[in-house]
């Protein structure tokens, strides 16, 4: 499946529109991890533990979206938006886009 932020894939044409599809993720991050990411930013650098959820996140909720978008007779997403939000320390994500049928 093409999944593409734009509102076009070059060279292909869009025969029909399918609908809206979103896939959400909300992951918790354990207190070890938020321990150890807060000794990160205190002496400076990344947090691996927060960059390993976020795209264990990211996948799930695109995964999440693709499926929507096969099971209403879609082969591509089109126009898609990724959202990012900390909610009382779960990271949630949301994938959203419209879901296409392409010549």
């Amino acid at each position: 499946m093409i999944v593409t932020t734009t509102p076009s894939v070059e060279g292909r044409k869009i025969s029909d529109y399918k609908g809206i599809v979103v896939g959400e993720a909300i992951l918790g991050a354990n207190i070890v991890r938020d321990l150890f990411a807060g000794i990160t930013d205190i002496l400076g650098g990344r947090s691996g533990a927060y960059e390993q959820e976020m795209g264990r996140a990211r996948t799930t909720a695109l995964a999440e979206m693709e499926e929507h978008a096969a099971a209403l007779g879609g082969n591509a997403v089109v126009g898609v938006d990724l959202d990012y939000e900390v909610i009382n320390n779960m990271l949630m994500v949301s994938a959203s886009g419209t879901a296409v049928v392409l010549d």
